[in-house]
């Protein structure tokens, strides 16, 4: 018969180990010269966006990976937008993209996510990466 008790979980302490299991992986690759980067897009100026992107910048730090912020104006054309997300997804020095959520009224954020290559796609949010989950 199989054990169903219930075990709690410390949600911290993983958290902890996984960025020290990641900041190793991270240093190996910066003993070859490889330091990975995130790139990310902020469209507008959501408070909780812009906290959040901040959040992510100083752990990509901590972890000694790189990060770029892509700060745009809340009315920044559709097109624009893509042309920044196919830029990126063609540029060698970036190994993943994040579009911040939400997109301000009128932007798309379905056909926008779509545009990530999904081997760059660090939401997991286009449709590729959802069917395959």
């Amino acid at each position: 018969m199989m054990d169903m008790t219930a075990k709690k979980l410390d949600g911290s302490k993983i958290a902890a180990e996984i960025r020290e299991e990641v900041a190793i992986e991270v240093a190996d690759l910066g003993e070859r010269g490889l330091t990975p980067r995130l790139d990310v897009v902020l469209v507008g100026e959501d408070p909780a966006s812009q906290v959040y992107v901040g959040s992510k910048t100083r752990t990509l730090d901590a972890l000694g990976m790189t990060s770029r912020t892509h700060k745009l104006p809340e009315t920044t054309p559709r097109a624009e937008l893509e042309t920044l997300v196919d830029d990126l997804n063609t540029d060698p020095e970036v190994d993943g993209i994040l579009i911040q959520l939400p997109l301000p009224e009128g932007l798309d954020a379905a056909s926008i996510l779509h545009r990530i290559d999904p081997a760059q796609d660090v939401g997991g949010l286009p449709p590729e990466i959802v069917g395959l989950l």
